[in-house]
């Protein structure tokens, strides 16, 4: 083993560890809910979907690509390739529908208090729960395809170009079904981020209206607090802006590979550190934010 494959190796450990033990802490605390009987507000359920494809995500990237940074390169068979890659994807899918989810329903909530988003409102938040159950079905069925393009690090096909993932390998086809599903996926993901970018920018401009008129009401010897919604707006806006940057680079990076054949290992292990920078710190953005501190507390059943 090389000293950068020593050091990648401790890199992957570290971030598989922090990240698995930060997503298992709000998960054994949202799980108190079930034997106390109480029910969680709209955006906790939201964020317990969140954080259940976290925890996926970093289980079947992070583990292995620590393993294989180790040296250990064949501890899958095409089987568990298979398996690994495809509850990757649909964990990677349900973080994006839930951050989505998540942003418009706060841009939602603090919205002004008219008779139009009331009604939105209130029909928004029935349909949150079986909303975030049906998104996994969904993402079964459209990442139905990435066991059929992911194979054993041993297994040789003839194709147009091939990816080393150090225990997997990858393939590309150039067929139509490969292209329409990669036009389904594009299109998808715009449209998410568009309407990140929307509630994204709908909450900053109430927050930046809701300050100013703070500014007005108290004097300049006062500082006011924040209060829950805007703190747990604010911590809204991180979790959505730290999306976004990772996904962002993941994304340009998996672009530029896709244009050279055998792209090198380690921009390979490169794109799985950026793919699994999100799962890992957005429990903390949760955490370290103060409305956050409701979760070690109490799970209220309204919003």
């Amino acid at each position: 083993m090389t000293p950068n494959d020593l050091a990648m190796g401790i890199f992957f450990f570290s971030q598989t560890g922090v990240g698995l033990l930060g997503n298992s802490s709000l998960l054994f605390h949202y799980s108190l809910s079930i034997f106390t009987g109480k029910s969680l507000m709209p955006k906790d359920l939201i964020l317990k979907h969140l954080t259940l494809a976290n925890s996926l995500a970093i289980i079947s990237r992070g583990i292995p690509q620590t393993v294989a940074a180790f040296g250990l390169k064949y501890f899958l068979d095409d089987t568990g390739c298979k398996l690994s890659f495809y509850l990757y994807r649909v964990s990677r899918g349900i973080s994006l529908y839930t951050t989505c989810l998540l942003s418009c329903f706060q841009a939602m909530t603090i919205s002004p208090s008219n008779t139009k988003w009331m009604e939105l409102k209130h029909r928004a938040t029935k349909y949150i729960g079986p909303s975030c159950l049906l998104s996994w079905p969904v993402q079964l069925l459209v990442n139905i395809i990435i066991p059929m393009r992911v194979t054993g690090p041993c297994n040789n096909r003839n194709v147009t170009q091939t990816l080393n993932f150090g225990y997997c390998t990858g393939f590309v086809s150039g067929t139509i079904t490969t292209l329409l599903y990669g036009f389904m996926l594009c299109f998808t993901d715009v449209l998410c981020f568009g309407l990140m970018a929307w509630a994204s920018g709908s909450m900053v401009r109430i927050l930046y209206r809701h300050k100013r008129q703070v500014q007005y009401i108290h004097s300049t010897h006062h500082s006011p607090r924040l209060s829950p919604e805007t703190r747990a707006t604010q911590t809204i806006l991180i979790l959505v802006c730290t999306f976004v940057t990772f996904y962002s680079l993941s994304s340009i990076l998996v672009i530029y590979i896709a244009l050279f054949d055998n792209p090198q290992l380690w921009l390979i292990e490169i794109i799985a550190l950026v793919e699994t920078c999100f799962p890992t710190l957005s429990p903390f953005v949760l955490i370290s934010n103060n409305s956050a501190s409701r979760f070690y507390l109490t799970c209220r059943g309204k919003s």
